[in-house]
Parts: structure tokens; C-alpha cells; sequence
């Protein structure tokens, strides 16, 4: 069905980089959401009401939350589409995470409210609810289930398909949906085969598992918002491309951000034999720049590091730098390694790369390497930056 619906509705469905192609996507997984969501709310909310089912009327206004949650969704695609501009040089995709954000704070709103309403019947004893179209409820709610658990696989293709952070909290929420129609489903045959009414326990349990997909969601697009580091994918495939020109000896304080959903931006260094062509060089840059946005869409600048290969007294230096600097933390590296000697002392100049994980500071990191370079060399002073990677 999912491949179905995109063949009919969407243009040139393989083109993924294509803003127009993307927005195709989401409006086409939005519009679906909002029809499914707004035909269970009504069955839900008519059937819950009239037999006094407050799990199945909760549920349903779960259901319309989830049809005002799409329609934020149908609206951030087409906003995300919107070219670049003056105010905006990277474009508009990260109007997708603002949608997120909005999506979770409707679903705890839903689920805060469901649960004081259930808390209410639960200490209300006169309000009990009515067995006599059991099976009717019992009915919307396996459609209701069946048509979640189809939502969430055709929201998680296409979210994995076009990499949209909307999609995937969308898909969350339907799966959170699906077990909470399944928790009411569970309360309405005890209902049916025991007399006993837990419509108002497993109204708050559906209340508890609904706040905490919201919260699940917030988190996930907060996470997007603040920066997250690149997948390992996106390194990966930058490196596997640099990696293809034997001219390029290295590569480090590589940055890539993230201006939403398939748009990188990446800075990095590359070193090249400082004795050879600038202009040879340039170039070799220009291509590498030119492979990563043409094979994987990001736009990068990169600059270009030369570095002393022929020299054996530098090299040696360098290999008992790095020596030295493993001894502290084997995960540290060296690079932009250079020395100056002098009449009374020689400096080392040199960057470290230092990963998140390792938990020295930058100081410690600095006295540590100069504690074992003094040992073998005293006449050798260490001049260092700490790079966290």
C-alpha cells in the first residue's frame, strides 16, 4: 500500500535530495495521518460518549490530537521546502524540528488531560460504563489498532526514506497510539467477561504511555536542535571520498552541522606534502569539495594543511610525539605538528585531538604530555591546542 501511494502521488519519488520531492513525501504522509486520525476520533468519540466509555472517548481525542499534529507536519514540510534566502543562506529545513516539538507538546497535553479524566472516574463510582454494545467498542478499537500499526510502518518508510525527524516522531506517536488502544481494547473484554470496570485504571495507564511517547519525541528533537554529532554514515562517507586521493595524507578538526533533514554543512582539514604544487594541491581540494556535494549533498569547505613528509628529523620527532601522547590516553592524536629549535630550548608545537570520552581536561591533558616529553627530552618545550572531537 505504502509503495502504492507513493508511486501514484509522488513525482520522481527516488530523487530524495530534491526539496520539491521531500515536501511530495511529507504531504502525502500527512494527508494520509489526518483522514486515518479524524475517521477513528469520530468513531472513537461517538461510541466512547454515548456508552460512557472514558478509556475509547480519551482514545479519541488522542486520535484528534493526532490529525492537529499532522496538519502541523503538512505545514512544516511545506515550510521546510522554501528556498534559501538572504535571512535564512542554509534554507528552511529545520523548521521540521520546530514541528517535532510542537507534535510532543500536544501528545503530554493529550495525555495529561486523559489522565485527570480518568482519575476522575476512577473515584466517581456512578459513572460506570455501559456493557450493553461491548462488542461495538470492541469492534472500533481493532480497527482502530490495525490502522496504528499500519501508520507507524508508513510513517517509519518514509521517515527512512527522505531522513525527516517529523516522520519519525509521527510514527512513535502512532505506535504509542497502537498500545493504548490495545490497553483500552484488554479493559473493555475484562469489562465484558468479569462485570469488573477498569475503564478508569486503564484510562490513566493510556494517559501514562501517551505523556511519555510526548516526552520521548521532545527529547529526540531536542537533541536535533542543540546539535547532535554527525552519524557515522556521514563521517564515514566523507572520509571513504577523501580517502580515494592518495595526495590527501590526513584528515582532522573535521566539523559537519546540520541545517535539517539531508543538509550538511562540513569543514575540515586536509593535509597534503607541503613541497608539492600549490596549485596541484588547490586543485585536488576543489575536486574533493566539488565529490562530496554532488555523492552526498554537503556543501563543505576545506582547508588545505601542508605538512613536512621529507624531512627524517621531523618525522622522528613527530612518531615520538605521538609515542608519548598515547601513553596518556591511547584514543589521543596528534596533528599540525611542527618544532622550532632554539640555542637554550626547542618548542613542539602541535594540536591534540581529544575525544568526549576521555574524561581529563584540556590542562591535565597539556602538563600530562609535557610531564613525558621532559622525561626523555628537558630541553624540549611543548606548545599545545586541544581539539575535543
Amino acid at each position: 500500500m505504502t509503495e502504492l501511494l507513493c508511486r501514484l502521488f509522488v513525482k520522481d519519488r527516488e530523487n530524495i535530495k530534491s526539496p520539491a520531492v521531500r515536501r511530495a513525501y511529507g504531504t502525502l504522509a500527512s494527508i494520509v495521518g489526518i483522514i486515518v486520525n479524524v475517521v477513528l476520533a469520530a468513531g472513537k468519540l461517538t461510541v466512547g460518549l454515548l456508552f460512557g466509555a472514558i478509556s475509547l472517548a480519551g482514545d479519541g481525542i488522542n486520535n484528534l490530537s493526532d490529525a492537529g499534529s499532522q496538519i502541523i507536519s503538512l505545514i512544516s514540510f511545506k515550510m521546510a521546502a522554501k528556498p534559501a534566502d538572504r535571512d535564512h543562506p542554509f534554507g528552511h529545513a529545520r523548521i521540521e524540528y520546530v514541528a517535532s516539538m510542537i507534535v510532543s507538546f500536544f501528545v503530554m497535553l493529550v495525555g495529561w488531560n486523559l489522565f485527570r479524566e480518568s482519575i476522575d472516574k476512577i473515584f466517581d463510582a456512578e459513572r460506570v460504563t455501559d456493557d450493553s454494545n461491548i462488542w461495538l467498542m470492541v469492534g472500533v478499537l481493532a480497527v482502530s489498532i490495525l490502522s496504528k500499526l499500519w501508520l507507524v510502518l508508513f510513517n517509519r518508510r518514509i521517515a527512512k526514506k527522505i531522513d525527516s525527524a517529523v516522520m519519525r516522531a509521527t510514527a512513535a506517536d502512532s505506535l504509542s497510539d497502537a498500545g493504548a488502544s490495545t490497553a483500552v481494547l484488554i479493559a473493555m473484554l475484562i469489562f465484558k467477561f468479569t462485570g469488573i470496570d477498569i475503564d478508569g485504571y486503564m484510562g490513566a495507564a493510556v494517559a501514562v504511555v501517551i505523556f511519555i511517547a510526548g516526552i520521548k519525541i521532545l527529547n529526540d528533537t531536542k537533541n536535533s536542535i542543540l546539535g547532535e554529532a554527525p552519524s557515522d554514515e556521514v563521517v564515514e562517507g566523507i572520509k571513504a571520498i577523501v580517502a580515494e586521493f592518495p595526495e590527501a595524507l590526513g584528515i582532522h578538526d573535521m566539523v559537519v552541522h546540520s541545517y535539517g533533514p539531508g543538509r550538511f554543512v562540513a569543514n575540515l582539514h586536509v593535509e597534503v606534502d607541503g613541497s608539492r604544487d600549490i596549485f596541484e594541491s588547490h586543485d585536488m581540494i576543489d575536486l574533493i569539495e566539488k565529490r562530496l556535494n554532488t555523492e552526498l549533498g554537503i556543501q563543505s569547505n576545506i582547508h588545505m594543511d601542508p605538512i613536512v613528509v621529507d624531512d627524517e628529523e621531523v618525522n622522528n620527532m613527530r612518531a615520538f610525539v605521538l609515542d608519548r601522547v598515547k601513553t596518556v590516553d591511547e584514543r589521543l592524536a596528534i596533528h599540525d605538528f611542527r618544532f622550532v629549535r632554539g640555542k637554550t630550548h626547542t618548542n613542539l608545537l602541535f594540536d591534540i585531538s581529544a575525544p568526549f570520552e576521555v574524561k581529563l581536561t584540556d590542562d591535565e591533558i597539556k602538563s600530562a604530555v609535557q610531564g613525558k616529553i621532559a622525561e626523555e627530552k628537558p630541553g624540549h618545550f611543548v606548545i599545545a591546542n586541544v581539539d575535543r572531537c
